[in-house]
């Protein structure tokens, strides 16, 4: 019911209105988007720099219906890297294969994702792939696989919800490519992913003590305070350096936690999302699993 409501409010356009014009949830939604324009993310990723936490931008928009909209959304990734090259910063930059054109053309997806793989490289960058439904799964770590035989320095996403992700982290850490670990926001049967919560985060510490063993340069994404907790302790009972691996925040979530986490000598990066389609991501984000609607209004002020 409550994943049907935020789906409806996405589309609704009196609402939408509202809520791009209304000052007030401007103010709220600016807590977790950095901003409509390149130069707002790059002035947010700046600031996140000078308090020693390392960014991951975010171009918004997935599901392009055309290869032109997929070729404007890798230049907008080409003008976030030279930005992020041209100041210095220790950024990544965050896509989506939809928003490549992988629904569209596979080739062409891959294309893009070469190019801008490459553009990273030259700059001594990379470039981080996320992961959308398990209708794409395969699809999504099969180019990132290819990626990262002809080029390298590309990090993919496993969920941990789903009970597949065992094995996708042993063939990843195989074949060295990183990984970040996040527990999934999509709304999977439970044919494919674990229900419970209990359940989640049982394999996702499971999931994340393979990674620390034995996986290259992991990102432990959660706001788990618990589970940041089980992963202090991991490391230091298991004699693994802070910069073996780093936590990974969304922009604007447990301030008070990303704090503690930088203070402590570990490294955090936090995932930026920008642009002019903040609104359907925003709905989209608390439509996918109602917990998100009751996360965000218990950490808004934290």
């Amino acid at each position: 019911m409550m994943r049907r409501f935020f789906l409806f409010l996405s589309g609704n356009q009196r609402v939408r209105r509202w809520m791009e014009t209304s000052s007030a949830s401007k103010r709220f939604t600016r807590r977790f988007i950095a901003g409509e324009t390149l130069d707002d993310a790059l002035a947010t990723c700046a600031g996140l720099a000078q308090e020693r936490i390392w960014s991951t931008l975010d171009h918004l928009g997935e599901n392009v219906t055309s290869l032109e909209e997929a070729e404007r959304s890798r230049d907008a990734y080409f003008e976030a890297l030279k930005g992020i090259q041209a100041r210095g910063l220790p950024s990544t930059v965050s896509m989506k294969l939809t928003q490549l054109g992988l629904d569209l053309s596979a080739d062409a997806c891959l294309e893009h994702i070469r190019q801008l793989a490459a553009r990273a490289k030259a700059g001594g960058g990379g470039i981080e792939v996320d992961m959308e439904s398990t209708a794409y799964t395969d699809r999504t770590l099969s180019v990132v696989e290819r990626i990262n035989q002809e080029i390298s320095d590309v990090r993919c996403v496993i969920q941990a919800y789903l009970k597949r992700s065992a094995a996708d982290i042993d063939r990843m850490n195989r074949l060295a490519i990183p990984v970040r670990l996040c527990k999934g926001a999509y709304d999977e049967p439970t044919s494919v992913a674990f229900a419970e919560k209990r359940d989640v985060d049982r394999n996702y510490l499971a999931l994340m003590k393979k990674l620390l063993d034995q996986g290259n340069y992991p990102a432990i994404a959660t706001h788990d305070e618990t589970i940041i907790g089980d992963a202090f302790r991991y490391a230091r009972e298991r004699k693994i350096a802070p910069d073996k691996f780093e936590f990974q925040m969304l922009y604007g979530i447990r301030r008070d936690l990303q704090r503690r986490i930088v203070d402590l000598g570990y490294r955090l990066r936090l995932y930026v999302p920008y642009g002019t389609a903040w609104y359907p991501y925003f709905m989209r984000r608390l439509a996918e699993r109602p917990a998100n609607v009751l996360f965000v209004a218990r950490n808004l002020f934290r």
